[in-house]
């Protein structure tokens, strides 16, 4: 595999950052995820951190080098990060669930599979254009196909921030799978919470991405959220991959592509912040707290490893 990939979560104007995010390789396969917690207090980060974890992990022991089915891997770990907030909840006798949103990609063979519970949604974009995106399970968009609203009128809609579905909530999560989605050269698969898409347009986004040079693109666009999210910005995130399947030599010289074909076949490379270690992670917590909240973050998961 060769690619270029880009990953930034800022806090916006809040106090906490609830959004969570990571992406790992082998030499055959690469999972990008993103996760939008909701909660008091740190438990909408814990829920988010428990589904990017889940994944992540699961990834790292079952990547060898790729996965044996990728839309099964996805829905079963999604699954199974739902089950596992839903067990901190009765662990810790909690009144209300932690929540989270989730979409994950799986790439592997140059075909992109993923799937999504809530709004945070995933683009894949090719030539400057929408080439195909997650529709959110929320509130303003089944206004929207009702024709109740237009698409321009749901960023500032009341019920905006309604979802119906996500991991952590009482009914089951509603997982959509995409179909199989062959990458070309050049395409960019970008996942991003509400916080950032919310303050674009499609095009807008797309016409962004185009940009051959992603570690410049993705940054313009998170400088200009932070920019113009307004007074009471929610955090906003991005994990971008723009992909190459050509293995000529052009381009080698540049060292934000990554390639992976001189991996070893067992290795695995992940980049996913430890709760509560990274100041783009603001919390409240203490020191004790923190360490507690790891240990209760790794025991929950635990359970829910196959």
């Amino acid at each position: 595999m060769k690619f270029t990939i880009y990953q930034e979560s800022r806090l916006g104007k809040r106090k906490n950052n609830e959004d969570r995010l990571a992406h790992c390789y082998s030499r055959e396969a690469l999972l990008l995820v993103i996760a939008d917690g909701m909660g008091g207090h740190y438990y909408g980060e814990i829920a988010a951190q428990v589904a990017v974890q889940c994944m992540t992990e699961s990834f790292q022991r079952e990547a060898d080098p790729k996965i044996s089915d990728p839309f099964s891997f996805i829905n079963r770990t999604m699954i199974n990060a739902h089950n596992a907030i839903l067990d901190f909840t009765h662990t810790h006798k909690l009144l209300d669930s932690p929540r989270t949103t989730c979409v994950a990609c799986l790439i592997q063979d140059n075909i992109a599979h993923w799937a999504h519970v809530g709004d945070s949604r995933l683009y894949v974009i090719r030539k400057g254009r929408v080439h195909a995106r997650t529709r959110d399970h929320s509130r303003t968009q089944l206004l929207i196909d009702q024709g109740m609203i237009s698409p321009a009128q749901a960023p500032t809609h009341p019920d905006r921030n309604k979802i119906y579905s996500c991991l952590g909530g009482p009914q089951d999560p509603k997982i959509e799978l995409s179909r199989k989605t062959p990458l070309e050269a050049g395409d960019v698969v970008a996942l991003c919470t509400d916080g950032l898409w919310g303050l674009y347009s499609d095009e807008q986004l797309a016409s962004t991405l185009k940009n051959e040079n992603l570690m410049q693109a993705a940054p313009q666009l998170m400088e200009w959220a932070d920019a113009h999210g307004g007074p009471s910005a929610d955090n906003f995130s991005i994990v971008a991959v723009r992909w190459e399947d050509d293995y000529s030599e052009s381009g080698s010289d540049n060292l934000s592509v990554i390639h992976t074909q001189t991996m070893q076949l067992g290795s695995v490379t992940t980049y996913l912040d430890q709760f509560g270690r990274n100041p783009k992670y603001k919390t409240e917590l203490s020191d004790e707290e923190i360490e507690r909240a790891i240990s209760e973050i790794r025991a929950t998961i635990q359970k829910y490893s196959k």
